[in-house]
């Protein structure tokens, strides 16, 4: 049998002595006390010291008085409850309490002894020299199993060296707690410090290192890494364009995030390695999390029915999500898709058991099976989520566009009128702001609509009546067939990744951020008011695709190719959320405005309402976008068919 065998086989026989699950503690403070012993031993055999005759005089029962002090502290400190190859700073401090009041108790002994019977029973020195041993081999005990243990875990373990980002204490104890960890993922080989402070010194066997973007590769290369590793409190520094020098670099990005507590008291042990994972764009793109705190929503909703329209989907589930937390009476959840239904069903189960919640399957252009709905529930708060949305699809269909984005609207908000809801939200998009195509028209038209409507009502009302409130906003991160899912599978297939043109830009917020800004404003909406979103920066798709590429460990248009296919039907290279005649009013929430929109008179979009049902019934497509362009006169058609359109009705004026 050839010596790398042996050895091979030794290290294996000696990882079952130091098996990955722990101890029985009560062995680690018999090792204690054996060593308390060795102790007792040693300090008398090498420095005897006897001041009195009899049984009581003898080291045997001086070394059980010894031993039952040090066990005593023992218990009270709890310096044998911790996982011996996991501690050492803990370690230090238990075991150093330990010893100082045991020590100090036989001291008060030997003095008591003294007063009582005029001989002293200890010696302060050999009180002295027991603790320095007891100490000393105690932690020599425990380093020694621990440094045995990471040795042949780390002979048997491949890590993968990460630089940890940061040289504050949190990302000292980060860097520490991956080197130290059993069966870790992660080797943290520097720490990447952004202060001129502590450069060029070392922590725990950890270089300090300055951060310097224009040699960032020669860093990474000299410690043969080509990770960098960040806490979750650093996001926003990444978020700032921090992490963008990594990105050109071809350096992966992995960020740890929060962990609540590790459980090593017990027989459990800490693996901070499964709180690493690969940032995701999202994460990236995201902004400050908005806490919905305000007391207002709760006052509104608590207690009341809400109905939410396209419940099942991206944007209407979180609501559903968020109105749950408001602990409203009953939440009525209005969808024609079953299996997303269902899906959401299983979740607010798990997740809401003491929430009311009614699924409805139904088609919102369905009036007799709304109508149903709403004289069953009678909801006081209405959500409308329900729309088609895909730009391209549209384009192709616009008869499906008008039937479900102005006709389901206005079916929904005509019942509302009719069973007195409070408040009637609806959610639009920055597409209706000067559209260019025919879902961006659509929905200013449902806009208009509702708009129109609730200004007729309050006109001819004297009581209350249903408000009006319309929100929008841009892309949410995560929505269904939204361009991150779509690149982040181009990306697992191998590429090419596909962007319509090179300097398209788009607006991003997460889906629980627009969510909880269309309840904040639907709280302070008094009827007829569009609200607009803070969409912070415009994001160019072309970068954002580079980002993903290297987030996932390619090079962009390296490994994996970046495709222009151009802009499609209808699509324009940006998008805005005010018309150029608008203006904006703030609010009391810094996140969202009024904006000040033309309006219209109910009778009037009335009237184009009847002419778009005319055609429909004709199914007259022409003349249904013709239509479209009237009511809308910023409508006009980019990289379409119906630019045709355009060019009939200039004719037309001129």
């Amino acid at each position: 049998m050839s010596r790398r065998i042996l050895i091979r086989l030794s290290k294996l026989s000696l990882m079952k002595v130091l098996s990955a699950t722990p101890a029985p503690r009560w062995t680690v403070l018999l090792a204690d006390m054996a060593i308390v012993a060795i102790s007792c031993i040693l300090t008398f055999t090498f420095n005897s010291y006897v001041s009195g005759e009899g049984v009581w005089y003898t080291p045997v029962i001086k070394t059980i008085i010894i031993l039952f002090a040090y066990l005593l502290f023992s218990i009270l400190f709890k310096s044998y409850q911790y996982i011996v190859r996991l501690s050492v700073i803990e370690d230090v401090y238990r075991i150093a309490m330990l010893v100082f009041f045991a020590s100090v108790v036989l001291s008060f002994v030997a003095f008591s002894f003294e007063i009582i019977t005029g001989q002293r029973y200890y010696s302060i020195w050999n009180i002295f020299i027991i603790g320095v041993f007891a100490f000393s081999i105690m932690m020599c005990m425990r380093l020694t199993i621990k440094y045995l243990y990471t040795l042949i875990n780390g002979a048997t373990v491949v890590r993968k060296p990460v630089i940890v980002l940061g040289s504050a204490i949190n990302s000292f104890v980060l860097a520490s707690a991956l080197k130290n960890e059993v069966e870790g993922r992660f080797d943290p080989v520097a720490l990447l410090s952004l202060s001129e402070k502590k450069i060029n010194t070392t922590v725990n066997g950890i270089p300090i290192i300055k951060y310097d973007a224009s040699a960032i590769n020669d860093v990474f290369a000299k410690y043969k890494c080509d990770t960098l590793l960040f806490l979750s409190t650093q996001i926003e520094l990444m978020r700032s364009g921090f992490a963008d020098a990594f990105f050109e670099n071809g350096i992966k990005l992995l960020m740890l995030n929060q962990v609540e507590e590790f459980d090593v008291d017990g027989n459990s042990m800490p693996n901070l390695s499964t709180h690493v994972q690969n940032i995701k764009i999202e994460d990236l793109l995201g902004r400050e999390v908005i806490n919905n705190n305000n007391p207002m929503i709760e006052q509104q909703l608590r207690d009341q029915v809400v109905l939410i329209t396209g419940a099942a989907g991206s944007i209407g589930s979180e609501i559903v999500r968020q109105v749950a937390l408001f602990k409203a009476k009953e939440i009525v959840l209005v969808d024609q898709a079953e299996t997303p239904m269902h899906d959401l069903q299983l979740e607010l189960e798990e997740k809401c058991p003491d929430v009311d919640v009614k699924l409805c399957i139904g088609d919102i252009t369905n009036f007799n099976r709304m109508n149903h709905i709403f004289s069953q529930y009678r909801p006081r708060y209405v959500f409308h989520a329900a729309a088609y949305k895909h730009v391209p699809m549209m384009e192709n269909n616009p008869s499906e566009a008008i039937y479900t984005n102005v006709f389901g609207t206005k079916n929904i908000a005509d019942l509302s009128i009719k069973y007195d809801v409070d408040k009637f939200v609806m959610i639009s998009t920055d597409k209706a702001v000067n559209p260019t195509n025919v879902m961006g028209a659509s929905k200013r038209i449902a806009e208009i609509y509702v708009q129109s409507l609730f200004f007729y009502n309050n006109k001819i009302k004297d009581g209350r009546h249903t408000r009006f409130i319309t929100t929008r906003f841009g892309n949410v991160l995560g929505s269904s067939g939204s361009v991150i899912p779509r690149f982040r599978q181009q990306i697992e297939e191998g590429g090419p990744v596909t962007v319509t043109h090179r300097d398209i830009i788009r607006y991003f917020m997460t889906i629980p951020e627009a969510c909880s800004l269309v309840l904040e404003a639907g709280c302070m909406g008094q009827g007829g008011e569009i609200y607009i979103f803070d969409m912070g920066k415009p994001i160019k798709i072309y970068d954002l695709a580079t980002r993903m590429i290297s987030l996932a460990g390619f090079r962009p248009n390296v490994d994996i190719k970046i495709v222009e296919t151009g802009l499609r039907p209808g699509e324009k290279l940006y998008e805005e959320l005010l018309n150029d005649k608008e203006l904006t009013l703030a609010t009391k929430h810094k996140k969202i405005m009024i904006a000040k929109v033309r309006t219209y008179k109910f009778e009037q979009i009335t009237e184009h309402i009847e002419r778009l049902k005319t055609m429909l019934l004709e199914d007259n497509v022409h003349d249904i976008v013709a239509e479209m362009k009237h009511i809308v006169p910023e409508y006009k058609s980019q990289n379409s068919q119906w630019q045709k359109v355009d060019n009939e009705i200039s004719e037309k004026v001129n």
